[in-house]
């Protein structure tokens, strides 16, 4: 297969990160499907939670939503949400949390609540969910975006989850770091320079001194993503 559109980068790389990972807790959207990738790639044991009280998942296809009975078919257990966040996530079973976000600004702090004044907001977007406790209590946290000014933002609109563990950001122009109290851009994607990221973040940009180039994807990859995974191009349009 040739050629790669910006946002299977961004996948292979969110999925790539996860080789290792042994328990992680995954919200619905492209998150998702860079973790079912790694599943069938880097991390073929990785156990999958899900907030709607879902361990050990292993659909067959994408879910739709949070609630999609796939998530179900195959996990390890099914239990209530009290259970699945006080038992795992509290108690510190969870080694990754993998979120996406509206809005990041330089410190790692995610938004996912309101685009706008909170009291009077020109977009209302579906909120915390399980983020604020997964970002908490995680022992890593990843975010996983397109970035843009819209959406790198000098100041997010809400702190929905702070961002003291965030450890590393992936976008569809490269990944960043939590080094210093703020975010180091660490590589960056095939065909891209850091004029380009500059333009697309709303803060002055700290750059690695060892920042490197990310691997393209491969065809295996890349078939997983096209033929297996999103086949419809639901999330990778």
């Amino acid at each position: 297969m040739t050629g790669h559109s910006p946002t299977e980068m961004m996948v292979v790389a969110g999925a790539r990160a996860m080789a290792g990972t042994r328990v992680c807790f995954v919200g619905i959207g492209l998150p998702n499907i860079a973790v079912a990738l790694a599943q069938r790639t880097v991390a073929p044991a990785i156990e999958l939670i899900y907030e709607s009280g879902v361990y050990g998942a292993r659909p067959s296809r994408l879910p739709l939503s949070i609630g999609d009975p796939c998530l179900v078919t195959g996990a390890t257990a099914a239990m209530g949400m009290l259970e699945l966040f006080q038992y795992y996530l509290q108690r510190g079973l969870v080694d990754l949390g993998f979120l996406g976000a509206a809005q990041l600004d330089r410190y790692g702090n995610v938004n996912t609540t309101v685009i706008g004044p909170y009291d009077a907001p020109r977009t209302r977007l579906p909120g915390s969910g399980g983020a604020s406790e997964i970002a908490q209590n995680a022992r890593e946290v990843f975010v996983l975006m397109r970035q843009s000014r819209r959406s790198f933002v000098p100041r997010v609109d809400f702190v929905t989850s702070s961002g003291r563990g965030l450890s590393r950001v992936i976008t569809d122009l490269g990944e960043f770091a939590h080094r210093d109290g703020e975010l180091t851009l660490t590589h960056l994607h095939p065909g891209v320079d850091v004029d380009q990221v500059r333009e697309a973040t709303g803060w002055p940009l700290s750059v690695a001194a060892d920042l490197a180039e990310s691997a393209p994807p491969t065809d295996a990859e890349l078939r997983l993503l096209r033929e297996e995974l999103d086949p419809d191009r639901t999330y990778l349009r």
